[in-house]
């Protein structure tokens, strides 16, 4: 099982509500309307969608070829449904048509707003963390469950977001060891687990290799790594974190402490997914089953 980082930012609801508007379009405009924004069609025999409205599937040909979790992709791409709404509206046409404001209802649910004017814009900027493909783990499910509830939670919800990103140092030091064939006891405690995967990756102050990984410096940050992932178990655990019942709701908690944790867990992280995939890296010249 695979699976990415990304939650796709525009819904299929919203995209197929686009692609009707291509059925009254030539195939040369739905064409040129997505080539205008850099987009390219994806090979036919590579479409999964099946329709006889030759209009409707070239602009799946485009639109397969989205990265709807990337918030750059989705940019240009909102860029083009201005441009459909330009090519499909009556210009004579009075007030908001019906099919217009059902599209402006799909937006909405995806975090845009539509103006009158056909503007797309963001309700909310996107949150970015750790964006990154999980596909190359055998199951990255575990750390993409956390890193959408930190999405969700960032900019709402400080006590939610904070605990989910102790969830996510927990579910990637889970994920490396599994990667690395390391048994630990199911009910080990989140700095045993830290402790373990960051010496079976020669990340320890310890066991680090001559070289850079070596350095004075280098091991000074990776002593510091292991803080900061038990710094965010330990804040969480205070009660300033989801996952446990409280007579009282911490006070004073606010958004940029939940920033503070969530950047602190994502820099841990990092290093863990970046070394576990380094083909150079130190922890492949030993064996990780001797940790």
């Amino acid at each position: 099982m695979t699976a990415s980082a990304r939650r796709e930012l525009v819904s299929p609801a919203t995209r197929n509500a686009f692609r009707s508007l291509a059925t009254d379009l030539t195939i040369r405009i739905v064409a040129e309307l997505w080539e205008d924004h850099g987009f390219a069609p994806i090979p036919p025999e590579e479409l999964k969608y099946d329709d006889a409205g030759q209009r409707r599937t070239t602009f799946m040909l485009y639109a397969e070829g989205v990265d709807w979790g990337d918030p750059e992709h989705v940019r240009r791409a909102l860029l083009v449904f201005e441009d459909f709404i330009r090519a499909y509206r009556d210009p004579g046409q009075q007030g908001t048509p019906k099919w217009l404001e059902d599209i402006g209802v799909r937006l909405e649910r995806d975090g845009f707003l539509l103006d009158k004017s056909g503007r797309i814009s963001w309700r909310r900027a996107p949150v970015r963390i750790l964006d990154r493909d999980l596909s190359t783990l055998s199951d990255g499910s575990g750390i993409a469950v956390e890193l959408e509830r930190i999405r969700r939670d960032l900019t709402t919800d400080p006590h939610g977001a904070i605990g989910a990103a102790k969830q996510l140092i927990e579910a990637t030091a889970k994920t490396a060891l599994r990667e690395l064939n390391v048994e630990v006891d199911r009910n080990a405690q989140l700095p045993t687990l830290v402790n373990t995967v960051q010496k079976a990756l020669r990340l320890d102050a310890g066991s680090a290799p001559n070289g850079p990984d070596g350095s004075k410096s280098v091991k000074k940050i990776l002593s510091g790594s292991v803080n900061i992932a038990v710094g965010v178990a330990e804040l969480r655990n205070q009660g300033f974190g989801s996952g446990h019942g409280q007579a009282s709701v911490p006070s004073g908690l606010g958004i940029r402490h939940a920033r503070l944790t969530v950047n602190a867990a994502v820099t841990w992280c990092e290093l863990i997914l970046d070394t576990l995939e380094d083909a150079d890296a130190p922890w492949r010249k030993a064996n990780p089953l001797s940790v």
